[in-house]
């Protein structure tokens, strides 16, 4: 991907994603943050990038993004990531992270952007059976929140085959830790 791209960045003013919009702004990339705010906090956002409040289950407000940017590729770390929280609120688990992510997808096609990166998890694992877990290891998610995410694998998988869709995806174990700036990180999203 090649500088001063636009970028479409999901859940950018969440923890992961607004570390995200910092590097894309240091490789000189031209990030756009959509986020509902839900689990997100506005002062994470750097000044100058452009912020749409907005919910990805909403189809009306992923059309407006793609409608008012020129988007080449898009980053989607928008979800709802609390494992104890899913097996107590599944549809919500499967409406926030599949539904959401579909109509994104969908929107991306339609709109000729082809390029995403998704953030899954390790919770597509399960019960690992063997340590270290490796990527090939086989995916037997115990929670509703790991089977949202190996289902949004599958549609990515599956679409392109069928499309000119490209996609890599990330399976995270644990994210921790705050940015170097000391502006992002666990204790700083109330300030």
């Amino acid at each position: 991907m090649k500088k001063n791209k636009c970028i479409l960045v999901t859940g950018g003013a969440g923890y992961i994603g607004s570390h995200m919009v910092r590097l894309l702004l240091e490789r000189g990339y031209r990030p756009v943050v959509f986020d509902n705010l839900s689990t997100g906090y506005r002062n994470f956002i750097p000044k100058g990038v452009p912020f749409i409040k907005g919910d990805l289950r909403n189809k009306q407000d992923v059309h407006k993004v793609f409608k008012r940017f020129p988007i080449d590729a898009v980053m989607h770390f928008a979800a709802s990531t609390i494992l104890s929280e899913s097996l107590k609120k599944p549809q919500k688990y499967y409406n926030n992270n599949v539904v959401a992510s579909l109509n994104l997808i969908k929107a991306m096609l339609s709109y000729g952007v082809n390029k995403m990166i998704f953030s899954s998890t390790a919770a597509v694992y399960g019960k690992p059976k063997t340590n270290p877990v490796k990527e090939s290891h086989p995916t037997n998610p115990a929670n509703p929140y790991g089977i949202s995410k190996l289902i949004v694998e599958q549609i990515l998988s599956d679409l392109s085959k069928k499309t000119n869709l490209r996609y890599i995806t990330l399976r995270y174990f644990n994210v921790a830790g705050a940015h170097p700036s000391g502006d992002i990180g666990p204790t700083l999203a109330s300030q």
